[in-house]
């Protein structure tokens, strides 16, 4: 396989990307995303089996993973109030990052599981093509690894 050691990740205001950047010890990926625990089947109730997620993974200059924090702050049942709680959580986690600097990122592939929920950063194959791939955000990295990517 031919995948770069890190994996750039563009900033994109106000879309999928907008919650990333770099901050005096590091870089940080962060965001609010809905997921549903692994080996979950649809049932008529699936509202409140799609959970949300403050989500702040830390990585060193290099791309290196630090650590992850993760909250679930509730159901889609409760769509508005859950994702306002996920909302305020990160901000308050970025208040705690000093000199925090929103812009591109460059990490390492990383994995971790939270709540039966896999997040991370992970490098698969689709259909024959060299893939890095966001979990749960379901964002797709190909060569030529420009920092752009699939939904």
């Amino acid at each position: 396989m031919t995948y770069p050691e890190v994996i750039p990740i563009s900033y994109e205001p106000d879309y999928h990307t907008d919650r990333i950047g770099r901050w005096r010890d590091g870089q940080f990926l962060g965001g609010v995303v809905p997921a549903f625990r692994e080996g979950y089947s649809r049932t008529e109730d699936w509202l409140s089996h799609k959970r949300w997620y403050a989500v702040l993974h830390r990585f060193s200059p290099e791309g290196h993973y630090l650590d992850s924090r993760v909250e679930c702050t509730g159901a889609d049942d409760r769509h508005r109030e859950s994702v306002d709680a996920a909302d305020r959580r990160l901000d308050e986690w970025f208040t705690e990052l000093p000199d925090l600097e929103f812009g591109d990122i460059a990490i390492r592939p990383f994995r971790l599981e939270f709540d039966g929920v896999v997040f991370g950063l992970i490098l698969e194959d689709h259909e024959g093509e060299e893939c890095a791939e966001l979990y749960p955000n379901n964002l797709g990295f190909y060569a030529p690894w420009d920092g752009l990517y699939d939904t």
